[in-house]
């Protein structure tokens, strides 16, 4: 698993050794934690090997599976934030194409042909109507998106050369929530770009007020209307995405989403209520890339993997919100010997 230590890897992991997997991840801790790798350890009761590595380093990671051989890969590893990618697009591409590239090469010459892809729903835009359907036309608005949809095009590819390859991509709407258990959940480095754990600062008192990035968009309250889908049922997706990988070969682009679209404001209110008080917003500029709506059609997912989302908002606001109280400043920072645990 690339991007173990990220906020979706690391409930991933948890939810791949709880169904009997062993797993081996990897990290290089540009946007992550030593700390939840060690949360990882406490809730994996030891199906867990971890190794601090750069995907873009191909030495290290051929020399990882000569040693410790896996018979598929999940991968998350990359940045994601739209409006950073923006501002620095030739990192994005470098980071998320590169290691992508790097990933598969590796793969193939280690004969390893099975894999799950964390994609994005940010590849389809400004979409026609919703919800989104998978076979609507891509249309990515910026440069985090075009990583997407471009690692998405390089694992077409390979399958179209490799007839036995297997490979999944899913398109995810918008990760939020935590752990039930309080130990694990979002903790971005730096200012986040996420707007839930932003909220959750806020609440927690590290940051003074959300920041809404306009209120005009063609929406009900002009504020921008997303899917927020629960980490531990995007997890749960990953694992039947996995396991179900055996059912066919070549490439598979599949939606995680609820269904159902909450705006800023709508989220802002609920997570108010998590918490028991209102918390201080204001109103700035759009942020460049951002697109008014984006809400999934689910229906495929249900019919391939047998997966619904069974979380709601107010649910990922709780869950999050216990987080959050219980690690007002995230994760406690843990030596980074780049050794393996």
């Amino acid at each position: 698993m690339t991007g173990a230590a990220g906020f979706i890897g690391s409930h991933t992991a948890v939810e791949l050794m709880a169904a009997g997997h062993d797993v081996v991840g990897v990290d290089n801790f540009a946007n992550s934690s030593p700390g939840a790798v060690e949360r990882v350890h406490r809730l994996a009761d030891g199906r867990f090997t971890f190794v601090e590595l750069d995907l873009r380093d191909r030495t290290s990671l051929n020399e990882l599976l000569r040693r410790r051989p896996v018979d598929a890969v999940v991968h998350f590893a990359a940045r994601k934030a739209v409006g950073e990618s923006v501002d620095i697009p030739l990192d994005y591409y470098d980071t998320n194409v590169n290691a992508t590239l790097g990933l598969v090469s590796v793969m193939l010459e280690r004969g390893v042909n099975r894999l799950v892809f964390s994609s994005s729903c940010s590849i389809y835009g400004e979409a026609e109507s919703m919800p989104i359907r998978e076979d609507a036309p891509a249309r990515p608005t910026n440069p985090y998106a075009r990583t997407k949809w471009m690692c998405e095009q390089i694992l077409a590819d390979v399958c179209q050369r490799h007839p036995d390859w297997q490979v999944t991509s899913l398109r995810y709407f918008n990760p939020a929530g935590a752990h039930p258990s309080g130990l694990l959940g979002e903790d971005p480095r730096g200012v986040p770009n996420n707007v839930l754990p932003y909220i959750a600062q806020v609440a927690v008192g590290r940051r003074a007020e959300l920041s809404i990035f306009g209120d005009d968009y063609p929406t009900p309250d002009g504020t921008g209307i997303r899917d927020y889908i629960h980490v531990v049922d995007i997890a749960e997706g990953h694992r039947l995405a996995l396991e179900a990988l055996g059912e066919a070969t070549g490439h598979r682009v599949i939606n995680l989403g609820t269904g159902h679209g909450t705006s800023v404001r709508e989220l802002l209110t609920a997570f108010s209520a998590a918490c028991g008080r209102e918390l201080p917003s204001r109103v700035v500029a759009r942020r460049p890339g951002d697109v008014a709506e984006l809400v999934a059609d689910p229906s495929l997912a249900r019919e391939l993997l047998g997966w619904k989302a069974t979380r709601d908002v107010a649910d990922m606001c709780r869950d999050a919100w216990n987080f959050q109280r219980h690690n007002p400043n995230g994760y406690a920072e843990t030596d980074r010997g780049g050794t393996e645990q």
